[in-house]
């Protein structure tokens, strides 16, 4: 090919991946039946009430919408998450037309529309998104003909999120900008009771709420399709809010502890520790939170008894003792004995939802906590355990309520004296030693996190998997595997270097001919001679907020959204459909959901994931997996692990100690692996305590696969960094990340323009010399997908 048409080929696969085209083929105003109620109760329930005085609105209550957000609405995140080809959207506007029981002063509509129109968003590309969108500016007199002609105001305020971006301390990110406050103040002057209706992708500050008046405040997040039927259902009283913060909202962004070590581009060190979030604020500087984890109002009340009917077992009798039908959350916080290991004041240990209760209902709750939930990980061995799960000698103390501030004592459990409850191995420590916050007495102090002792180049070579002596093509199909008629080292060994090659990667290329159009990747049956042997290929998608395909599909309320529901039956009902839907257009993996903790909530991919707490987030992270994999479809659990930043995303460095690897950022990864036992799972793009995670041994087989038993497959993120493995010299590329049993290079390509459509030679250049890869590394991956395609196609 000349240069001219490579440089061309390659521009314009660069231009197709990073955004589908909206002009696709088969517009359908629905893919799946059920969703859009289904969507539309989700969206509801996912909404916060922060504040109330006036909601919901009577029965012919006169609406003037005030906000750009009424009709240009962010109804989900930028990037290859959000990314989805909806058949249909509706804005906050047109759920209020839709709606019975409320009347819209189509009068202001018009004035928003033609202003919208005149002052259009342009288009932007990868990364370059909008943060908010500019406001109209709103005059004493246009305010003034809209209270003569309505009863209450109702104004939406919008702000992105993005993938491959952070958010900033700008207004029109984290602040308000100018524009925004004078519309709040023109508002809310006349209309003093007026309802703020945020349609955010992230905690943004929420100080400004003190400096207006407002007579309610809901977060609806960002809703996917069915968004603007969610907020009119929740105006009108429909829906009644049973949203809880997932994560803490402070007074000040330099309050959060990660505040200084966060958005480096080269490295950051998690100075923080184990005290994320919720745990920082209740343990250090209660004094210094606006809205706590948990928090979230309703339009009626209930009251919560619990009774303690086992060591580890609490019941929670909830009764609706308000005027309007609601459901309601309870959760469980434990305070472990600090020790010398030091300890949170909070850590939330189980919760449940009930149904929807009519006014005088009661429904019982049972809330169990395991003995592991309580132990606390001693990576120095200042308990003299050093590399244990142990259980500190005393009491500890368990709080229920409905957010982690009001939660009251309901009883203990006590550990006469220290004891260890399970011997671990030490694994991805960091490489040198440094500071970290720990609790002594209620205070913070310094202390140092241990640097790594273990000696990585011994553990991968004690654990070098067999060869199987080739045999050559025997004639078996690997549906003999499946149906039970040979075995699976039978088939491995007929496989050829090319073949062992070819499936440890996929087909190269996203919206690859081989899947349905506009998918991520395909791998399994990339080659003409793995698919003789009855390999098919298997094809993935982007998610989590729907399907990426060139088809349209449904597009889902965003991560954090669904987490502040807490219900997890909820959740898995969704991805259900979900998975109903993949099968209906062909994808087999879907690559969600997005776990990652809310380290810092300027982190632009925080949309996607589920919460600040890492027992919320494996408890919903489960729930979707269950979901989608309950139709014979495949969830890939990512980012595996510490994806906590967006700024120079695939050479960043997570600095963090053992202790808070294994309870803050792998917590959710464990609970959701062995809960729901996914498929596929996906690393991410960043070092971990310096090495990447695509290429990470102790991540991957010490502790997934050894310690948690995990048993799917492991891919990488779309591409990978290249670079020599250090205990190995002599492996660079897919030979350091196949002896990482990292099993799938996707989707394929060693970067996204390259169009060669070959083989980087990386994986075979060292087969047969000293130090090399060996054919049973590369036999062993081939037995993961091969598994894999077993599971999804035979």
């Amino acid at each position: 090919m000349r240069l001219k048409e490579t440089l061309a080929a390659a521009a314009g696969q660069l231009n197709g991946l990073m955004a589908q085209s909206k002009s696709h083929h088969n517009p359908e105003k629905i893919v799946n039946p059920v969703m859009p109620a289904l969507l539309r109760r989700v969206a509801a329930e996912g909404a916060v009430l922060l504040e109330n005085r006036v909601l919901p609105l009577e029965k012919g209550t006169r609406v003037s919408l005030f906000g750009r957000g009424q009709q240009d609405y962010f109804y989900t995140g930028y990037g290859s998450g959000g990314d989805v080809n909806a058949p249909y959207t509706v804005s906050p506007l047109e759920g209020l037309r839709g709606c019975e029981d409320l009347l819209v002063n189509e009068d202001l509509a018009a004035v928003y529309g033609d202003w919208i129109r005149d002052n259009a968003e342009k288009e932007s590309g990868w990364g370059a998104w909008p943060r908010f969108h500019p406001e109209m500016p709103v005059t004493a007199p246009l305010v003034e003909r809209a209270a003569e002609n309505s009863d209450q105001a109702v104004i939406v305020l919008g702000r992105a999120s993005g993938e491959d971006r952070e958010n900033v301390l700008e207004p029109g990110s984290y602040y308000l900008t100018d524009g925004e406050k004078q519309m709040l103040a023109a508002v809310t002057a006349r209309f003093p009771d007026a309802v703020l209706l945020l349609n955010i992708g992230a905690m943004i500050d929420l100080n400004f709420l003190k400096d207006y008046s407002f007579g309610a405040v809901m977060i609806l997040w960002q809703g996917g399709m069915e968004s603007g039927n969610a907020a009119a259902d929740l105006l009108c009283g429909r829906a009644v809010p049973c949203g809880h913060l997932t994560d803490t909202a402070a007074k000040d962004y330099r309050s959060y502890p990660s505040a200084d070590c966060f958005g480096n581009p080269n490295a950051n060190e998690y100075r923080e520790d184990i005290y994320v979030g919720y745990r920082w604020f209740e343990t250090f500087h209660p004094e210094d939170v606006l809205y706590p984890l948990g928090y979230g109002l309703s339009y009626t009340d209930f009251s919560v008894t619990i009774r303690h009917t086992a060591p580890l077992e609490f019941r929670a009798e909830v009764v609706n003792t308000g005027k309007f039908p609601g459901k309601e959350a309870v959760m469980l916080f434990v305070q472990k004995p600090s020790g010398p290991l030091g300890n949170p004041a909070r850590e939330l240990s189980a919760f449940g939802k009930t149904g929807l209760l009519a006014p005088g209902q009661r429904q019982e709750l049972t809330l169990k906590v395991t003995e592991y939930q309580l132990s606390s990980y001693d990576d120095s061995g200042i308990t003299g355990h050093k590399s244990c799960y142990v259980l500190q000698g005393g009491a500890y103390r368990f709080y229920c309520g409905r957010n982690v501030r009001d939660a009251a004592f309901v009883g203990d459990y006590v550990v006469p004296a220290l004891r260890v409850f399970r011997q671990m191995t030490e694994a991805c420590a960091p490489e040198k030693a440094f500071p970290v916050w720990a609790n002594q007495a209620g205070e913070p102090v310094r202390r140092m996190a241990p640097a790594r002792t273990a000696n990585r180049k011994q553990r991968i070579l004690e654990d070098l998997p067999e060869d199987i002596p080739m045999t050559g093509d025997r004639g078996i199909l690997l549906k003999d595997v499946k149906e039970g008629r040979t075995s699976m080292d039978a088939f491995l060994a007929q496989l050829d270097l090319g073949e062992l090659e070819a499936i440890s990667r996929g087909a190269y290329t996203m919206g690859n001919p081989l899947g349905a159009r506009g998918n991520a990747g395909v791998f399994g049956g990339v080659t003409e001679s793995l698919r003789k042997k009855g390999i098919p290929p298997i094809t993935t998608t982007d998610g989590p907020s729907g399907i990426r395909l060139y088809d349209s599909c449904s597009l889902l309320p965003m991560g954090t959204l669904l987490a502040c529901t807490f219900d997890t039956g909820l959740v898995e009902e969704l991805y259900r459909a979900v998975g109903e839907e993949m099968k209906k257009r062909g994808s087999d993996v879907l690559l969600a959901p997005g776990m990652n903790i809310h380290r810092n909530p300027l982190c632009g991919r925080n949309f996607e994931y589920f919460s600040e707490d890492p027992y919320l987030t494996g408890r919903m992270a489960a729930a979707v997996v269950k979901g989608i994999q309950s139709q014979g479809v495949s969830a890939c659990v990512k980012h595996f692990a510490c994806n906590n930043q967006e700024v120079n995303r695939t050479n960043n460095d997570s600095i963090v100690s053992e202790r808070a690897l294994r309870e803050i950022y792998l917590k959710g990864f464990e609970i959701c692996l062995k809960l729901a036992k996914p498929i596929t799972l996906m690393t991410s793009y960043n070092k971990i305590n310096g090495i990447w995670s695509h290429y990470n041994f102790e991540l991957v087989q010490t502790i997934a696969r050894k310690e948690w038993g995990y048993g799917g497959l492991v891919m990488t993120d779309w591409w990978m960094r290249y670079a020599p493995s250090p205990e190995f010299p002599e492996l660079t590329g897919n030979g350091y990340r196949v002896r990482a049993r990292v099993n799938l290079l996707m989707p394929g390509s060693r970067r996204l323009t390259d169009i060669w459509h070959r083989p980087d030679g990386t994986l075979l250049a060292t087969f047969g010399k000293p130090g090399g890869i060996t054919l049973g590394e590369m036999q062993e991956t081939a037995r993961q997908v091969l598994n894999c395609v077993m599971k999804l196609k035979l």
